[in-house]
């Protein structure tokens, strides 16, 4: 008999179990996706400030936070600035952007989403592509913010 056709049970089962001990190490070194650190705010009352219009005439101009929302990639809330019952500034205070991806997705998603609220006036918003979790967190403590706003 040739001796690579020998059966050697002894080494197919060190090898499996080797390679079992691999694989498990491999699988559990992986590092799971951690959520950013929040900033802590207060969601439900809104900030409110007050101010003067050119001319001296007062102007009803606040700042309403949204809810936070929690999406597959980690937490989206937006504050809505309203200024004599117009949307004049949205923008986010929490998104993802625990890592690069992140980061680059947000970079152009952000900027479009604001410019969709402030041309529509309201929560109904055009998604981006690429960024939909993102922009389906956005919409949504965009319409609480409103909400919370009375518009």
């Amino acid at each position: 008999m040739h001796a690579l056709k020998k059966n050697r049970p002894l080494r197919r089962i060190v090898l499996a179990s080797a390679a079992t001990v691999s694989g498990t190490v491999m699988l559990l070194s992986l590092k799971p996706h951690t959520p950013p650190t929040v900033v802590t705010a207060d969601a439900k009352s809104p900030s409110v400030s007050g101010g003067t219009a050119p001319g001296g005439t007062a102007s009803k101009s606040r700042a309403v936070t949204g809810d936070t929302v929690q999406t597959r990639w980690g937490p989206v809330q937006v504050r809505v600035t309203i200024e004599n019952g117009r949307v004049t500034d949205v923008t986010a205070v929490q998104y993802p952007q625990d890592n690069p991806r992140d980061q680059e997705i947000n970079s152009y998603a952000l900027p479009q989403l604001r410019r969709e609220v402030l041309a529509a006036q309201s929560a109904r918003i055009d998604m981006v592509s690429g960024a939909t979790y993102t922009s389906t967190g956005y919409q949504q403590s965009l319409q609480s913010a409103l909400d919370s706003a009375g518009l």
